[in-house]
């Protein structure tokens, strides 16, 4: 029986007929695949696991054109293993039922069967079960390729029979490499002065198939002289950055303006917030999002700062795009220069758990208002001392449960207006302890 879904023999096609310069430039073997160090190094994970001959099942996640594909079909070549692509897209249950059948006669006659199924995320739960006693017992080795995050994406069980090898976007001298290439095969050099040709690069984005088909553009319009990066410009548009406002890269950028913030850089502040207006992400999102960060991140250290995401939000949406966005970068510039405190919101965290300890503890009686003459007779209200009556309108009194120790849950720091709130505090607890001693 002949191999189903294996790669069929290619075809015999004349020497002039067509083919993408992405395909004539695949890679014949793994030496040959330009970056991806961290994973084909020798002492990277897959090399290991090449040159101990061990390879196991393997998920590639990352963006696209950064080799998925080329590097599984090149794992069957050096494993002598028999190809078969599917892609989740087109393939259902019964496709699946078809590839595993064929798998199981290929491997009664002695061959075994690499499988690589690209979207491997958009597979549902049911069909990524229906991989797990075919993986077990060695009918199959899979490969697959996701640019979703596999841990959100992919079943705990077929994660935990298959090793994570993570493909980041090709560097600048990485895609500077495959124009050279490029150049070699098609026999001669871009006709690109310098600037133009650092701008081609940039406008891959880090994908080699999208540097390839810029190549191959920029080939067909036969120049007769070098194009600067205007006439460049103008000829080719910039490729779109990689953004899914729902996916995984979505939360990483959320993630970098955050840390930005955070970590008091402005300018990276700015160029998160702006990537993310770019890819399309909606403005009031980001306005939530300050005003998080204001009070998770700067709190009591400035208080004006969530009046300033407030204000920001609302002149958003009165204005909206472009002008609003303004409001929120002036927003963004404002809280990354800040001063920080997360003081107020770890002695909230630290309050709440104590809450949840004590259950239901009563407060102490003399904090309690007795407006009934029966409360009165319980004692509530007994002792109580009004602190505008106190020296420096301070009791210093028992607030907490009579059968619960004091809590210290705010710890404010020594900056910004917070700085005055230590001062406070401690001044209180002096108060306190002088009160309590006498």
């Amino acid at each position: 029986m002949s191999d189903l879904f294996a790669t069929p023999a290619k075809t015999s096609l004349t020497s002039d007929a067509p083919r993408p310069l992405a395909d004539r430039l695949r890679p014949k073997d793994i030496a040959d695949v330009i970056g991806q160090d961290q994973v084909l190094g020798p002492e990277a994970p897959l090399g290991a696991m090449l040159g101990a001959g061990t390879l196991g099942s393997l998920i590639f996640w990352g963006p696209p054109g950064v080799g998925k594909t080329t590097i599984a079909r090149l794992l069957a070549n050096e494993t002598d293993l028999a190809f078969v692509q599917i892609s989740a897209i087109f393939t259902g249950m019964a496709d699946l039922r078809k590839v595993f059948e064929a798998a199981k006669i290929r491997r009664v006659n002695g061959r075994g069967t690499l499988l690589f199924v690209d979207e491997i995320h958009r597979f549902n739960k049911a069909q990524q079960d229906g991989f797990l006693p075919y993986m077990e017992d060695g009918t199959i080795l899979l490969v697959g390729a996701t640019t979703e995050n596999p841990s959100f994406e992919l079943n705990a069980a077929l994660l935990s029979r298959a090793q994570v090898m993570v493909l980041t976007r090709l560097s600048l001298d990485d895609l500077e490499l495959l124009a050279q290439r490029a150049e070699q095969e098609l026999g001669a050099a871009l006709a690109l002065q310098p600037d133009a040709r650092a701008a081609l690069l940039e406008m891959a984005d880090g994908d080699g198939r999208a540097i390839l088909n810029l190549i191959e553009q920029i080939w067909a319009w036969k120049l007769d002289k070098p194009l600067d990066i205007k006439a460049l410009s103008t000829r080719l548009m910039r490729r779109a950055a990689v953004y899914d406002k729902g996916g995984d890269e979505h939360y990483n950028l959320i993630s970098a303006l955050h840390k930005s913030i955070r970590g008091s850089d402005p300018d990276a502040a700015l160029y998160w917030f702006a990537r993310m207006l770019t890819g399309g992400e909606d403005p009031r999102y980001l306005a939530r999002r300050l005003t998080r960060m204001a009070i998770e991140d700067i709190g009591l250290a400035d208080p004006q700062a969530n009046t300033i995401c407030l204000h920001a939000w609302e002149t958003y949406e009165r204005l909206g795009s472009p002008e609003g966005e303004l409001a929120l970068a002036q927003a963004v510039t404002y809280l990354a220069l800040a001063p920080k405190s997360n003081a107020a919101y770890m002695g909230f965290k630290a309050a709440m758990v104590a809450a949840k300890k004590t259950g239901s503890e009563p407060p102490p009686k003399h904090i309690l208002n007795a407006p009934t003459a029966l409360m009165q007779e319980q004692g509530y209200g007994d002792g109580y001392s009004y602190d505008h009556d106190a020296e420096d309108g301070f009791s210093g009194q028992n607030y907490f449960p009579d059968t619960m120790a004091r809590g210290a849950y705010y710890m404010p720091v020594e900056r910004g207006f917070e700085r005055d709130l230590k001062k406070r505090l401690d001044y209180f607890a002096k108060l306190r302890a002088r009160r309590s001693d006498g």
